[in-house]
């Protein structure tokens, strides 16, 4: 009776799993799909998961035209590249300190850090701030207001306190300096907790609209997701891209979900590499407060 109540559990569980993984999947299928099909075809067929004839002139209509794709998706790498490191450094370098229970005002800091993520000054502040200093269509304006999150300098700190003390202060009495100890022991045994973070990092970085869209104003400097968004909402997507040929007339639909696909995949091929320090990092990240 135990064995069957399980089999039918795992049936069941198999099922909805599949089907949580299926609205997931398809979509994105349906995205690449359409990116691969004529325009007729697009407007014929709401929904499919390979295209009758595929066309794959979208893919180099949107590298060979008038290269705004390609830049923005160079600032996108490189901001994505920066802003990981940074927020790594900055991230880490804070949390090691407060991981030492024996550091003065530790419990202060610690309920400040809290109460930036129960409170926040707002957009307009936030805006303000950035405008006072100087970072308006910089770069830096995409890193430096969120280099810091609270929520993963907790996980961070919680993963330093589980690391053995023992080894720390082994290498303390060798004569190591803190900094040491954090470089030569402490980063070494965090490779779990480092990959994690960087992979939330890149992925809120990479995906980030909202603050390119606030503090960007030269299309020059536009991300990836501006790039994205105003060739979604444009009414003449060949315009957009520079298409100005009369004679080319590239589906307009398959360009657009052309970009959305170069846009996604990256990030997606990204996670497999970091896959097997990912549920270590969080779980080990969240065991105490």
């Amino acid at each position: 009776m135990t064995r069957r109540r399980t089999s039918i559990f795992d049936v069941v569980n198999v099922l909805v799993l599949s089907g949580i993984a299926a609205t997931t999947v398809l979509p994105f299928v349906d995205v690449f799909a359409g990116s691969l099909a004529g325009e007729a075809e697009i407007s014929a067929r709401p929904f499919f998961l390979w295209p009758r004839n595929v066309v794959t002139s979208t893919y180099r209509y949107i590298f060979e035209t008038n290269g705004a794709f390609v830049r923005s998706l160079a600032v996108t790498i490189g901001v994505t590249a920066v802003g990981t490191l940074v927020h790594l450094a900055l991230t880490f370098t804070m949390a090691y300190p407060l991981s030492k229970r024996f550091l003065p005002g530790r419990n202060l800091l610690l309920r400040l850090v809290v109460f930036t993520m129960i409170f926040g000054g707002g957009l307009i502040p936030l805006y303000l701030v950035v405008r006072n200093l100087g970072l308006l269509d910089s770069y830096w304006a995409l890193i430096l207001p969120g280099a810091i999150s609270p929520f993963y300098l907790i996980i961070v700190k919680n993963f330093f306190q589980e690391l053995p003390v023992e080894l720390q202060e082994a290498a303390s009495i060798d004569g190591c300096t803190e900094l040491g100890v954090f470089w030569r022991i402490v980063l070494p045994l965090s490779k779990p907790i480092l990959a994690t973070m960087a992979l939330f990092f890149a992925v809120g970085i990479w995906n980030d609209f909202m603050s390119p869209l606030l503090y960007i104003s030269k299309p020059s400097m536009w991300t990836l997701q501006m790039f994205v968004r105003q060739v979604t909402v444009s009414p003449d997507v060949n315009s957009t891209l520079g298409v100005n040929d009369p004679n080319i007339l590239p589906p307009e639909q398959g360009l657009k979900f052309a970009v959305i696909v170069v846009a996604t995949l990256p990030i997606l091929l990204m996670y497999p590499f970091l896959q097997k320090y990912f549920a270590k990092g969080m779980l080990i990240g969240s065991v105490k407060g």
